[in-house]
């Protein structure tokens, strides 16, 4: 049996590659289908709205290891073939959209109704009045939270270690059946879950803060 020892913590470091990498996926891909659903949210159009509604209520209203099962083990089902990979990054990505496009609405309509109004009086379409006045305007809104949010994601990656996707939490598996020392494993785990989120905590806090200065003056 081996000892918990450098080789073993660096074997768990290494997967922080891979947290980071789905973690981007997830951002990246979240974003922009969190983005068209924050539009469709916000939208003259009722069907869109609508169907904006029940995409981001399953998603919020369902817990992402069942979401990471279903697409896992469903997707064979259907007949598609699907490795963790796959199956990990669809699954944050559909999450991480709507939860995305919840915050973003939230910040689309805290731009003061004055200037929708005032869009809207100079005849500007409904994406041109987004693109033009109202995006530029909550996109200064949405970055704390936005980037809070990130920690959320990489910290939902851990589940992907369920499905055998090579994570930091899933290395830390590996390493515990291999030493049977899980408080020096997990203890390892969680101190690289920390000093990656750590920092970005400190960075939402402190925009949350300048941008509450920047308000008040």
């Amino acid at each position: 049996m081996r000892t918990f020892g450098f080789p073993e913590f660096l074997f768990i470091l290494e997967a922080a590659k891979w947290t980071l990498a789905l973690s981007a996926i997830a951002f990246i891909g979240g974003a922009l289908l969190g983005l068209v659903m924050a539009l469709a949210r916000t939208s003259d159009n009722k069907p869109l709205r609508a169907a904006a509604v029940v995409y981001i209520q399953v998603f919020q209203g369902t817990p992402l290891l069942l979401q990471l099962f279903l697409i896992f083990f469903g997707a064979p089902i259907l007949g598609l073939d699907i490795n963790p990979w796959i199956a990990a990054g669809a699954a944050l990505i559909l999450n991480s959209a709507a939860f995305l496009a919840e915050i973003w609405r939230g910040c689309i309509e805290a731009v003061p109704a004055g200037q929708v109004e005032a869009a809207k009086a100079l005849n500007l379409k409904y994406f041109a009045r987004m693109r033009d006045v109202v995006l530029p305007q909550a996109f200064k809104i949405a970055v704390p939270p936005t980037v809070g949010y990130v920690v959320q994601i990489i910290k939902g990656t851990s589940l992907a270690a369920i499905i055998g996707f090579a994570e930091i939490t899933r290395a830390g598996q590996i390493i515990n059946n291999a030493t049977f020392q899980p408080l020096y494993v997990f203890t390892s785990v969680a101190a690289i879950y920390f000093v990656i989120c750590w920092p970005l905590s400190l960075l939402a806090a402190r925009m949350e803060r300048r941008q509450a200065l920047a308000t008040a003056r």
